[in-house]
């Protein structure tokens, strides 16, 4: 059985993964930070349709903490597949954004990329196998108005993903991006009324988290060992 990290394993889109993940016979470890309780949830709910899972609590943004909580997974063996899915939104226009704002958006996304890859890497190098799939965001393609933060977080992503994907390519790894649109969740649900859907995305609806799970579990499966390197938009026919 292969083992799998989601961070922010947690949320709509990252529960959504795991459940995939979990469907396609992983382990899944469902990584929270600040709601534990709703990881627990989802590893019981994972267990009862007959999946396997376990809940991780650790920030991502301290590297200490990280590498502990990654130590003790694999002492178990190898993570084979990680989902670096944890991000978080902090919005404001350029001109009135607090440097706190720009740095916390950016420690998440991408510093956390790096926190918890790493440590991962030469176990999974070992194994000659591993699946690592990069959760972007439509910002870090087109740009959006008051996310100057979270689009060069998640862009960060991208350059990471491209040079990481040579790095490995000879190992039987591969790393991808998934960049996601507009995606229903109750985040999602407060900033876009239909009438924006309507407006932005020309399929007139937001994509459902299990869409985006579904293209994840394709990029983590042996069906995509020759396919790395790439930012894969999921939008809504958005460009």
């Amino acid at each position: 059985m292969r083992r799998a990290l989601v961070t922010g394993g947690s949320g709509a889109l990252g529960a959504a993964i795991c459940r995939r993940l979990a469907a396609d016979g992983c382990h899944v470890y469902v990584h929270a930070h600040s709601n534990p309780s709703q990881a627990q949830r989802l590893v019981g709910e994972i267990a009862a349709a007959g999946g396997s899972a376990a809940a991780a609590t650790f920030d991502v943004t301290d590297p200490d903490q990280a590498r502990a909580a990654l130590e003790g997974m694999l002492a178990d063996g190898p993570i084979q597949i990680v989902v670096n899915n944890a991000g978080i939104h902090d919005d404001a226009v350029m001109p009135g954004m607090r440097r706190a704002q720009w740095t916390r958006v950016i420690d998440v996304s991408l510093n956390g990329f790096f926190n918890v890859t790493q440590p991962l890497l030469l176990p999974m190098i070992h194994s000659r196998w591993g699946r690592i799939v990069n959760v972007s965001s439509a910002a870090a393609l087109y740009g959006n108005r008051g996310q100057t933060n979270y689009a060069a977080a998640k862009a960060g992503l991208h350059g990471a993903t491209k040079s990481l994907a040579l790095e490995l390519a000879s190992r039987g790894i591969t790393v991808n991006v998934v960049a996601p649109g507009i995606i229903a969740s109750p985040m999602a649900d407060r900033v876009f009324s239909k009438q924006m859907i309507d407006a932005l995305v020309p399929m007139k609806r937001a994509g459902r988290p299990e869409e985006v799970a579904d293209l994840v579990g394709f990029l983590s499966s042996e069906r995509a060992g020759y396919i790395s390197g790439q930012i894969i938009s999921i939008n809504g026919a958005m460009v």
